[in-house]
């Protein structure tokens, strides 16, 4: 991706559906042997690989429209989620659930590491235990079986978001009754509880740290409009305040923001709501800010990359602690070669500022670094290159085309 830096963003843009709900939804339509449809999906390449995924396993996938999809499991043929899938796309590991239940057995790749952390699964393991399943690991794959699940009572180690989802999908077809705590509380875990309910679940508690869930016999087919994405929204209110623009964003989820909302205010952006959206301005100077991530409804990790590279421009110190994962500021290094002042010990890095972005060929090592360093792209002096941009396409639709139509100067060229 070229980024021509400088233009500062202006005028109006639509939110794409949330690609972390429409993952889970989709592996949710595994549960029935009825269809379902699904509204408002994001056009990303992990949208086309869980398409794949789930022709494996036998689901049908038809596209009805541009973000209209249709799915049918109606024959189960397949149980396997192999590995050269699941590698690329985590989140390939909550099919996990919806076989167990419906079909009584899967094999399922382990994720293994990747660039922002180790992420394990054994919360994932432990929960379809407690649900009644034998469960093997064998050869880097997580092979489970189960007649028939039963209701149990789950306490989670920590709030995991797939963890939570595996569970709840899970759980749908279990006999009796199962009590997840300390399940995840972000919107995407409600989203994906409201297509199960839809689809004739009984499900109470989801978006809370509770979440009730009485089996059923069987799910039926449903049709489900995804919730727009809130860390797309997010990532273009730091572009809009890096680079000094004013923004409308439509269909913003303002409720699902307030923790990005509130830090962005305190770093001096101007936010108010309007008809059928969210107005971002950046009047004057960016103030430094303490920034720590948390699981929602905290400061989201996924947009911790994005505020780094617009804090780079704030007069002074801001500090920002890591609590998610591991090694997710691998983007600093990319960062500082544009110019930033940026020191990190362990989970802490302190952003000195105002830097003077210039622009530079910078790699992306991951989704949400790439987004980082294109914030910083377009607020340098000059041009930069980001490569490695196919980690941006796993979870931005069409963002090049949106952020051309607010003014920025941004094209992709071939790889050399």
């Amino acid at each position: 991706m070229i980024i021509h830096g400088g233009a500062p963003l202006r005028g109006s843009v639509e939110l794409s559906g949330s690609k972390n709900a429409t993952l889970p939804i989709m592996m949710a339509s595994a549960l029935t042997d009825e269809p379902v449809t699904i509204r408002n999906v994001p056009r990303l390449r992990d949208v086309n690989t869980a398409i794949e995924l789930l022709g494996g396993l036998g689901v049908a996938a038809r596209w009805l429209g541009e973000h209209e999809l249709e799915l049918n499991a109606h024959t189960l043929s397949g149980h396997e989620a192999p590995y050269d899938l699941v590698k690329t796309m985590r989140a390939s590991f909550v099919v996990l659930g919806p076989l167990l239940a419906r079909a009584g057995r899967a094999r399922v790749s382990t994720p293994g590491g990747c660039a922002i952390g180790a992420r394990p699964v054994g919360l994932h393991i432990a929960g379809v235990r407690a649900l009644g399943a034998r469960v093997q690991l064998r050869h880097g794959y997580v092979e489970a079986h189960a007649a028939r699940l039963a209701g149990a009572r789950i306490w989670l180690d920590n709030p995991s978001v797939g963890a939570t989802e595996n569970i709840l999908m899970a759980a749908t077809l279990a006999r009796g009754r199962t009590v997840i705590e300390n399940a995840a509380r972000e919107p995407e875990v409600a989203d994906l509880a409201r297509m199960l309910a839809a689809m004739g679940a009984r499900i109470s508690g989801a978006g809370t740290h509770v979440i009730e869930i009485e089996g059923v016999e069987r799910l039926h087919g449903a049709d489900h409009t995804v919730i727009p994405d809130r860390i797309e929204a997010g990532s273009l209110m730091t572009a809009a305040a890096a680079t000094g623009g004013e923004i409308v964003i439509s269909g913003a989820p303002v409720n699902d923001l307030e923790a990005v909302i509130v830090k962005l205010r305190e770093a001096g952006v101007e936010i108010e709501t309007v008809a059928g959206g969210l107005r971002i301005a950046r009047p004057g100077r960016l103030r430094p800010i303490e920034l720590r991530t948390l699981p929602y409804p905290g400061f989201p990790t996924d947009l911790q990359a994005q505020m780094m590279a617009m804090l780079t421009l704030a007069d002074g110190a801001s500090v920002i602690t890591e609590t998610i994962f591991e090694n997710r500021f691998m983007h600093a290094q990319e960062l500082m070669r544009m110019g930033a002042d940026i020191v990190m010990k362990g989970a802490t890095a302190v952003v000195r500022g105002p830097s003077r972005l210039s622009g530079a060929p910078v790699m992306a090592t991951d989704l949400r670094a790439s987004m980082g360093l294109i914030v910083a792209g377009l607020a340098a002096e000059n041009t930069t290159s980001v490569s490695r941009v196919y980690h941006l396409d796993r979870g931005y639709e069409a963002l090049d085309r949106k952020l051309a139509a607010l003014g920025a100067s941004i094209e992709r060229a071939a790889d050399e």
